[in-house]
């Protein structure tokens, strides 16, 4: 299926790795020249340099971080600079710290609204003038699960990207017709993140390999394993194409059907 977003443009947060990067790579292979951004500057070269070889866009790296309102102002203006103007727009942010409510302090729930709500709030209020001038504008927040069926230890996503839906609901509604807005949910997905927490576990001896590290995470889903992100990357892709041009204020959980939630 042609998505329709050859020479498009699009900005993709926080993705130098994770997620994001994979939604930067599945637009860049549907022909959208794509701004990726993250805070470390070696990352994010080598993840210019491994998206600039899976299409023929063009995709350029801003360095940044979402908590500094000068850096999204910056990222925002580097993408105008380079492509013109903004058709989609992928918010993506890393996770808060785990650990149950009594063990948190207020800066950690400041902090957690700062990284999860605020940068998608400044983000989007400095692309929304680019984005109404396309002919196709789009948002798609990159959130979790979390929103739908809270997770064990997690108190802080549990609590605070609820309000990254409401944001992303409230946008369906006042940016349209120019603009549609949508979030992605994603459970489990193969990162390096997922990786990393995998090898420290086989380290404390929790488990004695990857593959028996990865059965565990995929315990309980009804597919029997956890997502490949490009899986992820393709659905943040075709929602923000023209063929998905009559999904708007939708929240897509991405999660193999683990969640017990009925809606």
């Amino acid at each position: 299926m042609d998505l329709e977003l050859d020479g498009t443009s699009a900005l993709v947060t926080a993705s130098s790795s994770g997620l994001g990067k994979a939604s930067a790579r599945a637009l860049a292979r549907e022909g959208a020249n794509v701004v990726v951004n993250g805070r470390d500057e070696d990352r994010l070269a080598a993840t210019v340099d491994e998206l600039q070889d899976v299409g023929d866009s063009e995709v350029i790296g801003v360095q940044g971080d979402l908590t500094e309102r000068a850096d999204i102002e910056r990222l925002v203006e580097r993408t105008v600079e380079a492509f013109g103007g903004i058709d989609s727009l992928v918010t993506s942010a890393g996770g808060p710290p785990s650990g149950p409510f009594l063990e948190t302090t207020d800066q950690d729930w400041y902090e957690a609204y700062d990284l999860l709500v605020m940068s998608v709030v400044r983000t989007v209020r400095e692309a929304a003038p680019y984005l109404g001038e396309s002919e196709q504008g789009t948002i798609t927040c990159i959130t979790s699960r979390s929103v739908k069926e809270a997770i064990d230890s997690l108190v802080l996503s549990n609590s605070v990207r609820m309000s990254v839906v409401g944001l992303e609901k409230t946008l369906s509604q006042e940016l349209a017709p120019d603009v549609r807005a949508n979030a992605v949910l994603p459970g489990p997905h193969e990162t390096s993140r997922i990786e990393e927490l995998i090898e420290q576990a086989i380290e404390r001896g929790d488990y004695d390999s990857y593959e028996e590290g990865l059965a565990d995470w995929a315990e309980g889903n009804p597919l029997e394993r956890i997502g490949d992100p490009i899986e992820l990357g393709d659905t943040v892709a075709f929602l923000s194409s023209p063929r998905a041009g009559y999904i708007n204020g939708v929240a897509l959980p991405i999660e193999g059907g683990e969640s017990g939630s009925n809606l």
